[in-house]
Formats: C-alpha cells, structure tokens, sequence
C-alpha cells in the first residue's frame, strides 16, 4: 500500500508539467527515445533510486530498465517490472492497475483504483481534531475525559491513534482512558499489535507512577485474554512491563507477568527472566527469585554476559552460593563467562563453607592471566577456605601455584598456610612455608611467629617455641603480649613457674605490657598446682601497683589456699601438743 500512496503522491506534485525535449545522454542510460516528451519520469531518471518506487517488485535494482526502440515510437518502454509508458497515449499504463487506465499529462487527469484513493484519503489526519485530543489528554484528569471524547466525534484510524500515543508529556492515566475509550468503539477503532506496544511504551518509559504500570498491565492482560489468536502480543511488550516493574521493584507484580506469558500466548525469552530475577532480588525475594533462574537454566536461555553477572551478584547477597554457582556453570559452557567482579563475589561467598570450598578452588582457573595478575583477594579467600576446612596439601599446592604465575602472595596469604599447619602440629611443614615466605623477600610478622609458637607450645616443645621467640626478638623490636601469653601459659602447664615468671618480668623490656590475663593465669597456677601463696600474693601487689583488677574468683581462691595451709600446719601441730 505504501507504494500506491507513494505513486499517487509524486505524480500529482507533477502533474504540472508538459512534455518538452529531453537532452540526449546519460550516465545511466536513456530510459525513453531520443524524442520523446519528457515528463516525471525523465526527472525520476536522473535519480535512479526512484525505480523502486514505481515498481511492485521491491528487488529490482537501479536503474533496471529497458531503452525504448528508437524506431517505433508506439512502442511500450517497460518501466522496471509491470508498468509502462505508452508513446501513443502519452499516458502510464500499469500492469497490475495500480494506476487505472492511464495518466494524461495532456489534460492533467489521472485515473486511478477508486478504491486505493478512498483508503489514501482516509488515511489522512485532520489537524484540528489532533489538537483538540492531545490538548485534552494533557490537561484533563477527572471524570470528563471520555464524554469530551465523544463529542468530538474522531476518526480512530491506526494513524490517528499511534500520533496520539507517541507524544510526549501526556499522562500514562489518561493515555490508557484514551484508549479505553477507544476500545469502546470497535466499530471505529481495531486494537492492532502496533497501537498496543506504543502505549505500553509510551506508559513505561522512565520512571512512571506505579499505578500507571498497574493500570496498563490490566488493559494488557485484559486485551490478551479477550483476543487469543490474534497476534496482538508479543514478548517485546511484556518485556517493556517487566522492565518497569523491576525498576518500581515490584517483584510480585513482575512475577505475575511471567506467569501470565502461557497464558497470553507468549514465550518468554532471557530477559524476561532477567527482569523478574531483578525486579525479585530487588525486593530481597530471594526465595521467589530461585524458582524462575531455575527454570532459566531448564529453559536453555541465558542473557548476556552482563545479565549474568548481575544475577550471580543478586544470588550471592541472598546467600545462594551453589545456585550462583549452577548459573555460572552453565554461563561457562555456553561460553558467557561473567565478569571477574562477580567471579570474585561467588569465590568469596563458596569459600565460607567447607563444602563450596572446592568449586571455589576450581573457579580460579577460569580467571584469565591478565586478571590473574589483579587477583589477589579470591585466591586469598580460597588459601582460608581450604586451611579452614583442613585441605592443607592442597592449601600449600595453591600456594606454590601462585608462586609461579601468581597473583604474588603476601604475608597474609603465608600466614594462613603457616597457621593451617602450626594447628594440625606439621611443625617440619610450617617451617618449610616460613623459609620459602623468607626466600621471597618477605618478612614473617608478629603473627608468623605467634602461630609457629602456639603450634611448639601445644605439642610440648618449649624449647622449640623459645627459639622461635629469640628469633622474633632480633627481629622485631615490639613484640606481642599473645606470643608470651602462649609461652607463660605452657610453662604454667608444665609447671615450669620460675620460667612462667621470667615471662612476665621481661615483657616491659621489649614494650609488652602485661595485662590481667597473664597474671590470672600465674597466680591460678601457683594456688592450683604450687600452692604458692606468697608469690602469688606478691603478684597481686604488682596488679594494684599496675592500675589492674584481679577478679574476685582468683582472689577467693587466694585466701581459699591460704587457709588451707594454715588449717594444714595447725594439724601438722596437734601431736605434738598431746605427746
């Protein structure tokens, strides 16, 4: 139809003109003979594009024509496929009849297919009636609007309406009244596919009134159900209202939608699911959220990589750690991996439980060597996980791994490791990862030795544990109340208290001051186990000098003990009275 409206348009702009010569020659070939009266068409031939307009064979290319026989004027030049210009009647001749019977530019008359001129003519949109609809629609909003509607007795053409829809600053609200009213009218008006995606648009688009959506929804789902059969949705116009929805953060109104694509003869494709996922996550629905990127992952359909990244992202905040994990299984192998950022979000949130911990461990192969190079805080998180849970053969192997092509591991990365073994009492292998931290320039710290200490101290070694310690004195000027808090608590467990009590007196020396627990622990063990009252009373003295508060429990067991060896010396004298 658009090429008959075309036609009919350019040959009455020209129906002016008369025949006159036309020059000879021609880039891209004569189209009539050398004598013949120019006319439209030998304007439309110094711009070849136009050849398709003329035609009802939209593959016929410029300039695709037939030269006229010199010889015979009467003859019919063929005009790219199915019209003619006739010589004889100076008049266009149309195969198909599109143009009627001819156009005569003698007489500047033109016949046509009435019925093709009646459908052009009803095509077109009176202004005034344009404007006093729009001037309506954006300035009322009570109940007037469909009894002013009908006064004004509109022509609801496909045309009229669309150009009503698609103009700026008009309410979401009264659009949908509009074509509600509209709707009332089938007589005048046929609901299409293309005027039920325009006011879907037209009532979504940035950040409209909740209602609105609502509103347009419920005419949506209405048209649908009502209609079956008739192709007047499609998954472009639900997407448009699940797009609104996660942006409102409605997520059951989103989940509703979904639901409803069977129903409304749609099939919903990635980002359908995508923005439900959103729209539910953004609620924290999380539990609602899981059952639709399951049924994604069913589905086969998976969005980009972006959307992806996205979705793993929302799962993690929800604590779904293997269900991201799935999602990102599946991305992998249909060759969407997501972004490092979230990869680092789920490495982080597996290695929180043990049983995650090595699909973690398996993810850092997928990281590329660039990123790799960046990547220090999964790899991190992956050392704990595994020292965590006691994999410390792998631990260590990851270790070394990234020794060798990185990301370079820092202190804390050796620490771990360290620590790991230190509490599983692998002394020979804690020593090992001390010496390689050193071989790579880096310093043990505080904590280094702490843990290696802690580790000699709970298998008895003290002597061990004391090497450890004059080396971290020549190494560290300051160091850790926890460090001789391990020790003196080991020489309290082996009842060794005159090396507990050099502890004590050589913390201030290396700026260690000692607090309450360390004194606890002493006096404790000297009540317990020595029954030490005196050094234990001098002890407390040394607490009070301090400014610190021994707690009454260990003060009662100070006199307890005291009594005790009175009442002891008072029996050990009785005899000795009688005799």
């Amino acid at each position: 139809m658009w090429r008959v409206l075309s036609r009919f348009s350019l040959c009455r702009s020209y129906i002016h003109l008369r025949f006159s010569s036309l020059s000879a020659g021609s880039s891209r070939g004569k189209i009539f003979r050398h004598d013949s009266p120019p006319s439209i068409w030998s304007l439309l031939r110094l711009n070849g594009g136009y050849a398709r307009l003329f035609s009802d064979n939209s593959t016929v290319p410029v300039g695709d024509f037939d030269l006229a026989d010199k010889d015979d004027p009467s003859k019919i030049v063929e005009i790219a496929s199915g019209e003619f210009y006739d010589d004889r009647t100076g008049g266009l001749a149309a195969e198909d009849g599109v143009f009627g019977d001819s156009f005569d530019f003698q007489t500047d008359s033109f016949s046509a297919g009435e019925g093709d001129i009646v459908a052009a003519e009803a095509r077109e949109i009176s202004p005034e009636e344009l404007e006093s609809v729009l001037s309506l629609l954006q300035s009322t909003a009570d109940g007037s609007l469909e009894s002013t509607l009908d006064s004004l007795h509109l022509s609801l053409c496909e045309e009229f309406m669309m150009k009503v829809l698609e103009t700026p600053l008009i309410s979401g609200e009264n659009l949908i009244r509009f074509f509600r009213w509209a709707l009332s009218k089938p007589s005048e008006f046929e609901v299409s596919f293309t005027t039920v995606g325009a006011l879907v648009r037209s009532v979504c688009r940035g950040d409209p009134p909740k209602k609105d959506v609502y509103l347009v929804w419920d005419l949506v789902r209405e048209i649908g159900m009502k209609q079956k059969g008739e192709a007047l949705l499609d998954v472009g116009i639900l997407n448009e209202l699940l797009a609104a929805f996660s942006r409102l953060g409605k997520g059951r109104a989103a989940l509703e939608v979904l639901d409803k694509f069977d129903e409304l003869e749609c099939v919903p494709d990635s980002m359908s699911y995508y923005f439900t996922i959103y729209a539910l996550c953004k609620r924290k629905s999380y539990e609602l959220a899981l059952p639709v990127c399951e049924k994604m992952l069913t589905a086969g359909i998976l969005p980009e990589a972006e959307q992806i990244s996205n979705i793993i992202s929302w799962l993690c905040q929800g604590r779904l750690a293997k269900n991201a994990h799935s999602l990102y299984s599946t991305a992998k192998e249909k060759g969407k991996l997501p972004s490092q950022s979230a990869m680092n979000i789920l490495i982080s949130l597996l290695c929180r439980d043990d049983e995650t911990v090595k699909f973690a461990r398996d993810m850092l192969g997928d990281i590329s060597k660039e990123a790799r190079r960046y990547a220090i805080k999964p790899f991190s998180a992956v050392i704990s996980g595994l020292c965590r849970s006691k994999d410390l053969d792998e631990a260590k192997s990851l270790l070394h791994e990234m020794v060798e092509a990185g990301p370079p591991p820092g202190n804390a990365v050796f620490n771990s490791v360290i620590h790991g073994f230190s509490k599983a009492r692998e002394m020979n292998t804690a020593l090992e990862v001390k010496t390689t931290m050193e071989l790579r320039g880096l310093k043990p710290d505080l904590f280094t030795y702490t843990v290696i200490i802690s580790g000699f101290v709970s298998g008895g070694d003290m002597e061990e544990a004391c090497k450890l310690l004059k080396e971290a004195k020549q190494k560290h000027k300051k160091l850790s109340p926890v460090m001789y808090h391990t020790l003196i608590r080991g020489y309290c467990k082996l009842e060794e208290f005159d090396k507990a009590l050099g502890l004590l007196r050589e913390m201030k020396s290396f700026g260690v001051e000692p607090n309450a627990d360390e004194y606890n622990k002493l006096i404790q063990s000297l009540c317990l186990k020595a029954l030490d009252t005196e050094t234990a009373e001098k002890l407390l003295e040394e607490m009070k000098e301090s400014g610190l508060f021994l707690n009454g429990i260990t003060r009662g067991l100070i006199r307890a003990v005291k009594e005790l060896q009175v009442e002891e010396l008072a029996i050990e004298e009785l005899p000795q009275i009688e005799a």
